[in-house]
Order: C-alpha cells, then structure tokens, then sequence
C-alpha cells in the first residue's frame, strides 16, 4: 500500500525509480513464451518507438512493396514466397545467387522485377572467354579530342542479371567482387561510383558442370541470400500457358511502380525499424552455432549476421510493421544463411545438408520473448 492508500501497479520487477505503468505491446506482438530465454527489459524498448511519420513511411512502403509483388505476379506466376524473398534483398539492399534448373523463369523475374522498379537494367552472359574489361568497360582512345576516355561497362545499371557465373574463368569472376560489395570498379587507378541503387542477381546451373568453374567461397559469402526458383505446380504451369493464350504475344506488358530515388528512399526508411536487444542475441546465438556444430567446418560469417539482421527488418516492413518478431529472423535464415556452411566430408557424404543444420539451430535455440 503507498503512502497515499492506492493500490501500487504491479510490474514483473521494481523498478529503479518510478515509472508510467507498462503499455500493451503493439497489434501483431508475440507474446511471451513459457520458458523461452528472458527478453530485454521492456522499459527502454518501448522508449524507443517510432514517431507517427516513420509509421506512415513504413505503411508506404509496404503499400508499393505490395504493388511491385503484384505486378511481377503479371508474369511469374505461383512463386510469391520467390518474389517477397528478392524484394526483402531490394529494401536490405543485398545481391541474390539463384542455383537452378533451365528455364525456370530466373532470367524474366530479373527483367520485370526491373521494368517495375523504373530501374535501368543489364544482363552479362558469363563465358569462358569473358574478360573482366568486358564487365567493368574500359577507356578507348578517341582520336576527336586526342585523349582517353572512359567507356562504362554493363556493371554500370541498376539491376544486374549475371547470368550462369560459374561459366567464366576466376580473374572475370573477381572482377565483380568490388563492384559487388565496394560498389564501385578501379580502372587503370580510377575508381569509378556506381549507381543506386544497385543490385546483382546471378544464376548458376546445377547441372552440366564440365567446363565450368565454381565460385569461390569469398564470392558466394558475398549474396546476401542464395535461393531456387523450383519447376511450378501442374496448375501454375497451366496458367502459364492460359495467361500466354490469351496475351497473344511472349511479352508481359509492366507498369512502373517505383523510380531509382524512390527505392533509395525505401532502403532509408527500414533503417528505421526497431530491433529488441533480446533479438541481436537470438540471431548473434544461430549464427555463432553454426560455427560450433561438429559437422561443419566453416560456418556462418559475420556478414551472415548481418544478413539476418537486415533482412529481418525488411520483412517487417513488407508487412507495415514498425519492429521485428522472432518469426521475422527465422523467415530469412536459410536462403541468408545455409550457402555460408561448408560441411565436413564424413556428413555430406552421408546426405546431410546445410539446410539440415539450419533447421536443428532454429529448433533448439530458445526464442526470445518480446
């Protein structure tokens, strides 16, 4: 009883000094879950939530984001888990690996994930005979002006589909480790900025392997997610061929949703979502297992971690959320996370797969409750 004859408000714990009683925890919030790792004093989380226009701005971008996913859905039908996953890669800003059969529509969902993105596109057929020039550009002499001058190569657009990039030898391969990662190339001494945005989306063929050389672990650490589009379902695939009946023509015909500036502004405004501190223990815990499971002999990066963390962000917002949930994290793990494992002879040759260890760390970390 308090000095004044009022019942106190009760609190999980006393607090320091005194405070406003505790708030319900926002619509969509899990809640607590019976013996799950203890979560961050809830106090300086909620002191933490956004301002009514970051809420607007993240409603916004979900809107547009659900706009763009309908109109790639004009011509890619029945992989929205696909496509809601590549946006998630646009909005945190990262580069996708897709490892897949022929003709599985990775090529087209590039091109008209660009169209409707209003963003300028280039495709780079990867060949043993590609030189790292014919990627970056190179200066030619021009005998008007009696000097050098720079001529861009494809690297220099918005979208970039590098397409099957295990067909080119090494040396063309790290050519697009820089533009990848520093976002920029260096010709004879002369760094070059590329555009923003800027996002590589490659292919690779599972198959056929002769004559082919596989990207070395350095670049493959470098795609924020690696995924498979997979063949469609008997009744998607049938709607592929109504849909393309009743076109009349191969073409889809894509409105654009978006512009350059406008995505950059996109990629801004998930900066802005809110992540418990329980949660950077929850994702810092999966990756750092990854390193300790005995089957593994290299595990996930710390660029891994980041992955997680930003990808986990973007699908808040895909979602008009203003904060993250465990399921956020556990949605992205295995296309941002199972392409880091290296596995020990003994368990690969057994059958296991990184996929494997990624669903047993999920399934035995304890989620924290936010």
């Amino acid at each position: 009883m308090t000095p004044d004859g009022t019942q106190p408000v009760p609190q999980a714990r006393p607090p320091a000094a005194p405070q406003a009683p505790p708030r319900a925890p926002p619509a969509g919030q899990l809640p607590p879950t019976p013996g799950a790792a203890p979560a961050a004093p809830a106090g300086p989380a909620r002191k933490t939530t956004t301002s009514p226009e970051v809420q607007r701005a993240i409603k916004g971008v979900s809107a547009t984001s659900t706009a763009l996913i309908a109109e790639v859905e004009k011509a890619i039908i029945g992989k929205r888990n696909v496509l809601e996953h590549v946006l998630l890669s646009i909005l945190a800003d990262g580069h996708i690996l897709f490892e897949d059969f022929p003709g599985t529509a990775k090529s087209l969902m590039v091109m008209t994930f660009a169209s409707a993105l209003g963003c300028k596109y280039r495709r780079i057929q990867f060949t043993p005979d590609l030189l790292p020039t014919d990627i970056t550009g190179t200066y030619i002499f021009d005998e008007k002006d009696n000097e050098f001058k720079f001529r861009p190569g494809p690297i220099f657009a918005n979208i970039i589909l590098a397409d099957e990039i295990n067909r080119a030898p090494p040396k063309t391969q790290a050519a697009m480790l820089e533009a990848m990662q520093e976002r920029q190339v260096s010709i004879e001494g002369v760094t070059h900025r590329l555009p923003k945005p800027f996002l590589v989306m490659a292919t690779q063929n599972p198959i056929e392997q002769e004559g082919t050389y596989p990207l070395p672990e350095a670049q493959v650490d470098r795609f924020m997610q690696k995924m498979s589009m997979g063949y469609p379902s008997r009744e998607d695939e049938r709607e592929i061929l109504i849909r393309r009946m009743r076109r009349g023509k191969d073409n889809v015909d894509i409105n654009v949703i978006t512009s350059p500036e406008k995505i950059i502004a996109m990629q801004q405004v998930v900066e802005k979502v809110h992540m418990d501190p329980a949660l950077l223990t929850y994702i810092v815990e999966i990756v750092y297992r990854t390193r300790e499971d005995p089957r593994v002999v290299v595990g996930s990066s710390p660029r891994g971690s980041l992955a997680l963390f930003k990808l986990a962000r973007a699908r808040a917002v895909l979602q008009g959320r203003d904060f993250i949930t465990p399921d956020d994290i556990k949605a992205v793990a295995m296309p941002s996370l199972a392409h880091r494992l290296i596995l020990k002879p003994e368990p690969r040759i057994r059958g296991v797969l990184p996929q494997d260890i990624i669903n047993k760390i999920l399934a035995e970390v304890p989620v924290p409750a936010v």
